[in-house]
């Protein structure tokens, strides 16, 4: 059985990624929060709002490396599998912003 998922994987290896290689970083809170504070270059797609059709838009490509985050990390887990399941291959998890040790944007 092909199940499809993504990937969990730590902060300091996302932020690598994001410095090194092309790849859309997914903040999937709402707009309120986005505006608040986000990490920079980070695209809103709030969880609830995840179709075919807003994925497309905002991501792209099937296999674009798409690295998700949330507040905590529940919804970017919710968001990351509901990804997968649309047929993202490249999707890694990254846990929430209240942990991110590296620079947010106001």
């Amino acid at each position: 059985m092909n199940e499809s998922s993504y990937q969990q994987i730590a902060q300091e290896a996302a932020k690598e990624m994001m410095d090194t290689q092309e790849v859309v970083i997914l903040d999937v809170r709402e707009q309120h929060e986005y505006d608040s504070g986000h990490i920079p270059g980070a695209i809103l797609l709030p969880v609830g709002t995840i179709t075919e059709d807003t994925a497309a838009t905002v991501i792209g490509e099937l296999d674009t490396v798409a690295l998700v985050y949330c507040r905590s990390g529940n919804r970017s887990k919710t968001a990351s599998q509901a990804l997968a399941d649309l047929g993202y291959t490249n999707v890694y998890e990254f846990g929430g912003i209240n942990d991110w040790p590296y620079e947010i944007k106001e």
